[in-house]
């Protein structure tokens, strides 16, 4: 049938570019409680949020420096025997958000495994965040900010603290990693061939945009 191309063409213009996120951390930090909260896809009370099976991703298009962005965000189990699948993701990805849960040592301590991890299997020079989840449990606290802070400077990644449930700083979270891939890669495709690269659509030749 000949309308197939003419959808495509259509499809593709409902966004300028495309970018390829994924969300790691162990499991229970809360990964699809952000993810979720962040496309507005339920009333994230966290009661709904089962440890997710696999991967799976979500879709948000968002404006940015008057262009039309399509956040594609991968939502990975943390679950060890998951691994596998999760390193695979890691290539083509422009963003990762790294998730903890503050009121969980072990998660934080995970985070330098994480790091590791996407030191091995993502684009050099992807850009990176990190989130301290869960703020609003604060009588639960087992991380002070501070460290957090302190694993983010070290690792040259900026970092939040971020609450599903009490929708603390997750919008901020994720434009603010998209702002910053946008800065790093204003029109040009950064990575060849893979999915979730930035793909300018028709004849942008717009100037790089200056960041705010």
């Amino acid at each position: 049938m000949g309308g197939h191309g003419q959808n495509g063409e259509l499809s593709r213009h409902l966004y300028d570019m495309l970018m390829k996120m994924i969300v790691v951390g162990d499991s229970f930090v809360g990964k699809s409680a952000i993810v979720g909260r962040f496309v507005n896809m339920d009333d994230p009370t966290l009661r709904k949020f089962h440890s997710t099976i696999g991967i799976d991703f979500k879709i948000k298009t968002v404006e940015l420096q008057g262009k039309k962005i399509k956040l594609q965000i991968w939502d990975t189990a943390g679950q060890e025997r998951f691994h596998t699948i999760t390193t695979s993701y890691y290539r083509g990805a422009m963003g990762i958000m790294l998730v903890y849960d503050i009121t969980q040592e072990k998660t934080f301590d995970n985070i330098a495994k994480w790091l590791r991890n996407i030191q091995e299997h993502a684009n050099e020079d992807v850009e990176k965040m990190l989130l301290g989840n869960k703020c609003d449990m604060e009588d639960k606290r087992m991380i002070s900010k501070e460290r957090g802070e302190t694993i983010a400077r070290e690792n040259g990644i900026k970092f939040l603290e971020t609450s599903a449930k009490a929708n603390v700083n997750v919008e901020k979270a994720f434009m603010t990693l998209a702002e910053d891939i946008l800065k790093k890669y204003p029109q040009k495709d950064p990575a060849s061939g893979t999915t979730g690269n930035i793909k300018p659509t028709g004849d942008d030749g717009s100037r790089p945009n200056k960041c705010c």
